[in-house]
């Protein structure tokens, strides 16, 4: 019939009229129809919403644990810090007492210089190990010097033992 409306538009009919006319055979949407559409689409915002909060609860509640766990790892840290350092203090004591029952001082002198004949004793110890360490380092070095070379040098070609052969 639209196709009528619009013969007769084109030769002086009422151009309005045609688009009434064919507007009138469009179907006709249902209030409850789009009140169902509403509806759908709140609901599906309400979702997003939901889940938007769960996501940030979850994330706040990492970060608590994150908070949590750095604080208890930085009481541990200076736990066992403080662990670390009444064991080289006790040491050191305990070096120290050695030193003193061991070390006499020559007679007729006083024990007013003690703590520096413990620092020259610790001194002297430290440079014996240094020299220890030294003579362990040249002893060494050529074949560790060896070692590597050969290892960087003498190339084996394997197949890594995850590769799997794809087709």
């Amino acid at each position: 019939m639209c196709s009528l409306l619009t013969k007769q538009a084109e030769f002086g009919g009422d151009p309005l009229g045609n688009k009434r006319a064919c507007a009138s055979q469009l179907p006709q949407t249902s209030p409850s129809l789009e009140q169902d559409t509403m509806t759908s689409q709140s609901q599906g915002i309400q979702q997003l919403l939901q889940a938007e909060k769960r996501a940030k609860d979850k994330l706040d509640e990492a970060k608590k644990r994150k908070g949590k766990r750095l604080r208890q790892a930085k009481e541990e840290a200076v736990a066992e810090t403080d662990q670390y350092r009444m064991q080289r203090e006790k040491e050191f004591r305990l070096k120290q007492s050695k030193v003193r029952n061991t070390a006499a001082p020559p007679p007729g002198t006083q024990i007013m210089g003690s703590q520096s004949h413990l620092s020259d004793e610790l001194e002297e110890q430290t440079l014996e190990k240094i020299k220890e360490l030294s003579g362990s380092y040249h002893k060494c070095m050529d074949s560790v010097i060896k070692q590597l070379l050969s290892m960087v040098c003498e190339m084996k070609p394997e197949v890594h033992v995850n590769y799997r052969a794809t087709s």
